[in-house]
């Protein structure tokens, strides 16, 4: 046995930066080093290839710790160690009854909270009598105590927290859960949850609020002064990130938005006669995060640091900030979904490594329909898993200490902090919503990742990157919305007729909680406390879903294959030995793939005859030349015309063209593909060449 010990120190010493900085650069050959190992967030921070103690923050230990001030490392000091993660599953089925049994499937399977989105009609505070398409859309078709007891039988109310996704009608439904609780015997301190009233987040993701905004303000700040003072384990507030975060938002962008709608908020809360430490408590901050885990993890912490400086700038005490993450829309895919098990693991990772209070896990098939029992149970497994096989939960803050993601937290706090003033000077988050501000600065920074995405500099795996065209449809089982329509507006009309003049003689919580307790419904409510006397308006914030362009392409050559049979065409007119075309002859059957082309591939031609022979076989119209560079010159201009002779209406060369552009294009070569084209205006032109698009 031997009795040497291993020293790393000893052998390998130490290096300093300047001296690994030089070493490297001389591997680059005169390549800047910033432009070659230097990336860049859409925030505009620099992300060095190596971060050591020299990026360590000014200050005695600027990150503080867990549970203090700034709480950039927690608003608990033990975090989530003694309780685990907070699970937080959301539940949207328009049907009552098959909502009830996923919640308590949920719960039985080890989630510890819900969420209830209500459908489109109630949250904007309309019957289900109203014709239209918003009733049993994106929510659950509940309106009315009755109803609500429905969604939630047999669920243990002093127990589970009940959260709400109510849009307008924050008020209302806030007013029937409690109504709920009420007829239960839950006591005021046994209740739990988040009525999550945000009103320009409504206004934000629909373009409208059915009444005006001073009147949404004043009902949000009552809410949350009643909710202060009669439910002390109940959140009235929320201020939620996705209508921004779905609509290309930089994650300083969605700090800062989120904390003018915040300030916002308390402002209103303020006025009436609510103290800033007060009005703080009833915040419950919904912040969607997407598949940049270091970036996600750095946007919780970065997001609590700047509260409590929103908190001390207005005169409270030091106060921790209450985060329900979630996997963002944006990054869902329809196509190939089950790659979404990955990208949801990422954000839920990223909550939990951040330091979230809840989570919620969304299944796999979110984009694509909704979602079934199989779904739902992987979905809240993967935090289980998370929590209970990797121990996540067991560390506090284990981010906490990295030089990159300190120093990223402190970039991205900064970068947010300097937008939310921007925003103050406008006016504020309301002022900054109707003049289209807010929208020209997520367009503005959504530019170039649409540019990235268009040429695939950010892949999407499944859809512009590897798709797969012989993927199997998802088992859907569609949903009598007409029906489920029907049983609801009898059910309305059977249970509230007596009340359908509801007069409130005021429109505080109270008086909406008793009379919910009766049996009104959240559009008599919403009528009664001024819905519909006035509205407030503006263009709503446009969601741009990243796989969606590509998608839509997909979408086209579907409808097509079933009607004409088959799809759209490509023949690879492969040149030369198998070593010489098969990297680009594989580039270009993803390429185009990604559009919804089926690629006709082959094992390669030797001359221009026997392949102008094979492209008029296989009666596509779209030959794409795959070789190699070495071989183009001589190839090029003896194969372009005899496959223009052979019936191709586009001819399509795997590589960039450089100086040979121009006597290429003469022979008869039409388009050029290669890494950083624009993929997506490639496929969209040829799909329109084909009629595929119109």
């Amino acid at each position: 046995m031997s009795s040497s010990k291993l020293s790393v120190k000893d052998d390998f010493p130490p290096v300093d930066y300047e001296t690994w900085r030089s070493t490297v650069e001389a591997t680059l050959h005169g390549a800047p080093f910033e432009k070659k190992l230097v990336s860049h967030t859409y925030e505009g921070i620099d992300i060095q290839p190596v971060y050591t103690r020299r990026d360590e923050l000014e200050g005695k230990d600027p990150s503080g710790f867990p549970g203090s001030s700034p709480f950039l490392r927690g608003s608990k000091p033990l975090g989530s160690v003694l309780n685990g993660t907070d699970l937080r599953q959301e539940h949207a089925h328009p049907d009552i009854d098959v909502t009830n049994k996923a919640i308590l499937a949920d719960l039985e399977g080890g989630v510890t909270s819900i969420l209830i989105k209500l459908d489109t009609a109630a949250r904007q505070g309309n019957p289900p009598s109203e014709v239209g398409a918003s009733v049993g859309h994106d929510g659950v078709m509940a309106y009315d105590v009755h109803d609500f007891d429905g969604v939630l039988k047999k669920v243990g109310l002093d127990i589970i927290d009940v959260a709400l996704d109510a849009g307008a009608a924050y008020l209302p439904a806030a007013a029937t859960l409690a109504g709920v609780w009420d007829n239960r015997g839950v006591i005021p301190a046994k209740a739990r949850g988040a009525f999550n009233a945000d009103p320009l987040a409504a206004l934000a993701r629909e373009g409208k609020l059915p009444l005006s905004a001073a009147t949404a303000m004043k009902q949000l700040a009552d809410l949350a002064k009643w909710t202060s003072q009669h439910y002390p384990h109940v959140t009235a507030v929320g201020v939620d990130t996705a209508p921004y975060h779905d609509a290309g938002a930089t994650a300083a962008q969605d700090i800062a938005f989120s904390m003018a709608t915040a300030v916002e908020y308390l402002r209103a809360m303020t006025d009436v006669g609510m103290s800033i430490d007060d009005a703080a408590k009833q915040f419950l901050f919904r912040i969607s995060l997407g598949t940049h885990h270091f970036l996600a993890i750095a946007k919780v912490r970065a997001a609590r640091q700047l509260w409590a400086r929103v908190i001390e700038a207005s005169g409270g005490k030091p106060a921790g900030m209450k985060i329900h993450t979630r996997t963002g829309n944006r990054v869902l895919t329809q196509r190939d979904p089950y790659v979404n098990l990955l990208r949801n693991t990422v954000a839920a990772f990223s909550g939990i490594v951040g330091g979230a209070d809840a989570v919620t896990s969304v299944p796999f098939d979110q984009a694509a329909q909704l979602p079934n029992d199989f779904s739902r149970r992987i979905a809240r497994n993967t935090v289980l898993i998370l929590d209970e096989e990797s121990h996540l939960n067991c560390v506090v803050d284990p981010a906490g200490g990295s030089w990159f993601i300190e120093k990223l937290s402190s970039q991205l706090a900064e970068s947010a902090w300097g937008l939310f003033q921007q925003i103050e000077a406008e006016g504020g988050m309301f002022a900054a919503l109707k003049s289209g501000w807010i929208a020209s600065q997520i367009d503005a920074a959504y530019a170039p990742r649409a540019k990235d995405i268009a040429t695939r500099r950010e892949g999407i795996t499944g859809v512009s990157e590897f798709p797969n065209l012989a993927e199997e449809q998802l088992d859907q089982r569609p949903v009598d919305v007409g029906a489920l329509r029907k049983a609801a507006a009898d059910r309305q009309n059977a249970k509230s007729a007596e009340m359908k003049d509801l007069s409130l003689e005021t429109v505080l919580p109270a008086a909406c909680l008793k009379a919910a307790s009766e049996g009104a419904s959240i559009s008599q409510l919403a009528r009664a406390i001024g819905f519909h006397k006035s509205t407030t308006e503006m263009t709503a914030i446009e969601p741009h879903l990243f796989a969606q362009p590509f998608e839509e392409l997909r979408d086209a050559s579907d409808v097509w294959c079933t009607t004409k049979g088959q799809r759209p065409c490509v023949f690879l007119a492969n040149m030369g030995p198998v070593a010489h075309h098969t990297a680009r002859a594989t580039f270009a059957k993803n390429f185009f793939e990604a559009g919804g082309f089926e690629v006709i591939g082959n094992e390669g031609f030797n001359d221009a005859d026997a392949v102008s022979a094979a492209l008029k076989a296989s009666g596509a119209n779209i030959a794409v030349i795959c070789s190699s560079d070495k071989l183009y010159p001589e190839m090029v201009p003896a194969v372009a015309p005899a496959l223009k002779a052979a019936g191709a209406r586009s001819i399509v060369l795997a590589g960039h063209p450089a100086d040979n552009e121009s006597a290429w294009r003469e022979a008869g070569v039409d388009r050029f593909i290669f890494i950083k084209c624009d993929v997506l205006a490639t496929l969209r032109e040829l799909l329109t060449d084909e009629g595929v698009l119109s």
